[in-house]
């Protein structure tokens, strides 16, 4: 009877728990998505019906693909190749769909006042989505922090980017741009002209650049260690950790010790980090600033070595704009190395980077449907027009939201003035020593890859004047 009554309690249990597993899975991959759906569905929202665990993964991963596997014609209404997916539902169900990701709804808003609602959040309702545990992994400092530890990192390293104190970083500027210029003059020494993959090229020198910029007389040995990283970040999460704190603390102690010895700490990033962080008297640690070392390399080289490489790619196709840059260039700067003055007194070449911004903006599913939105940047939204911002950002377009290539509202990044004073520098000394042109194996593919790049490379054609 005992052994009865406790195998009808064990069944009975076994029953009870099966019952909550299935109502658990049933509930987390059919029940809480359709909720959802309905809810969302009732404040007019339309888009693609939710389908059982995979969502639009499927889909998104086809039209991806096969967008991919063919180049475009040389012009730039690159949506359709770049967010295939998200460029179908604007189309289809308007500037607020609804998508899935697995069983995640996703709101697509290509709605510049509703984009400006969610930018300028403060509530701490809408924040950034879960990380990636290789973003994790990578600890890349204020760009992953939240609420108030993102508000104290932030005030910490706002004066750290001042226009003003990035002054003391111009040589490191200067010094890796000669540099790139004299290679490709080598290069170029046999004929007069050469071709290179500028992509390429421009990450070195962006690397170079961050890597002075970063660490000033320790440079070498800080770039060292940040190109060793990205390898080993995919390879192992015990080499990062064993290596790279203790070779960074390492130049980290080294510039403090200077400092104490009279610099000023004005001439590099970390020495500016550190100063802020002193003059602050805050508790931000060694940890942090290497967290904020780590994030300055890896963000600037993308960003800065990609909108080269769109600048240069443009220009080839535009000529007549890459003509009226130089003369400009040759009569404020002449043949003399350029310096922070006369990179200000520029006008046309700031016009022409913000118009590649434009239309090949780094993170591409922030801006690109807004971006061809003829209500906010007229008839030609996709034509090269850098006339366009002859008269500043602000009057640009009927709406200053319509154009953040470096975010938007209180997280806008804080790198955009280093970035851009990079840039102009670049192209400044380019255009004293270059013209260029495509080369005839160039093709024109745009894709996202983290950020948005040549998925064939750039070869490019470059004359020695």
């Amino acid at each position: 009877m005992e052994d009865f009554i406790s195998r009808g309690f064990l069944s009975s249990s076994l029953l009870l728990l099966s019952l909550y597993v299935v109502f658990r899975v049933a509930h987390s991959f059919w029940l809480k998505p359709k909720s959802q759906e309905k809810r969302l569905r009732k404040q007019g929202i339309r888009g693609t019906s939710y389908s059982i665990l995979n969502g639009d993964m499927k889909e998104l991963a086809r039209s991806s693909k096969e967008a991919r596997s063919r180049p475009i014609a040389l012009n730039h209404q690159i949506s359709p190749r770049v967010l295939p997916f998200f460029y179908k539902m604007v189309q289809i169900y308007g500037k607020v769909s609804l998508s899935w990701m697995g069983t995640r709804p996703r709101l697509l808003l290509a709605d510049p006042e509703l984009m400006r609602l969610v930018f300028t959040d403060t509530s701490g309702h809408i924040v950034k989505p879960p990380q990636n545990p290789l973003v994790s992994l990578l600890q890349l400092g204020v760009a992953t922090l939240e609420g108030d530890k993102w508000a104290k990192r932030r005030r910490l390293m706002t004066p750290a980017f001042h226009a003003e104190r990035l002054k003391g970083m111009i040589p490191a500027f200067s010094a890796c741009c000669c540099d790139l210029v004299q290679r490709w003059k080598k290069l170029a020494v046999p004929q007069g002209s050469c071709e290179m993959d500028v992509s390429r090229e421009f990450h070195i020198l962006a690397s170079d650049v961050i890597a002075r910029a970063a660490f000033g007389s320790s440079y070498e040995e800080g770039k060292k260690i940040f190109d060793l990283q990205k390898d080993q970040v995919i390879l192992s999460t015990e080499a990062f950790y064993s290596f790279y704190f203790p070779a960074l603390r390492n130049i980290i102690h080294k510039k403090e010790q200077a400092m104490q010895n009279g610099d000023s700490g004005d001439a590099d990033l970390l020495g500016l980090l550190l100063k802020c962080r002193d003059e602050a008297d805050n508790d931000m640690t060694i940890e942090d600033v290497i967290e904020e070392c780590k994030l300055f390399y890896f963000a600037g080289q993308e960003t800065t070595a990609n909108l080269l490489t769109w600048t240069l790619i443009v220009l080839s196709m535009h000529p007549e704009w890459q003509e009226k840059a130089r003369e400009e260039v040759l009569q404020i700067c002449g043949k003399k190395t350029a310096e922070i003055d006369s990179i200000k007194q520029l006008k046309i070449v700031p016009m022409i980077l913000n118009e590649v911004l434009r239309l090949y903006p780094p993170v591409t599913i922030l801006h690109r449907h807004t971006l061809k939105e003829t209500a906010y940047w007229g008839d030609n939204a996709e034509e090269f027009k850098p006339e366009r911002f002859s008269e500043g950002i602000s009057k640009a377009s009927k709406d200053e939201i319509a154009f953040y290539p470096f975010g938007w509202g209180p997280r806008f990044c804080l790198g955009q003035n280093f970035a851009l004073t990079e840039a102009k520098m670049a192209l400044t000394m380019i255009l004293q020593n270059f013209w260029f042109e495509l080369s005839p194996s160039y093709t024109h593919a745009p894709c996202t890859v983290i950020t948005l790049q040549p998925q064939h490379g750039a070869p490019v054609i470059l004359h020695q004047l």
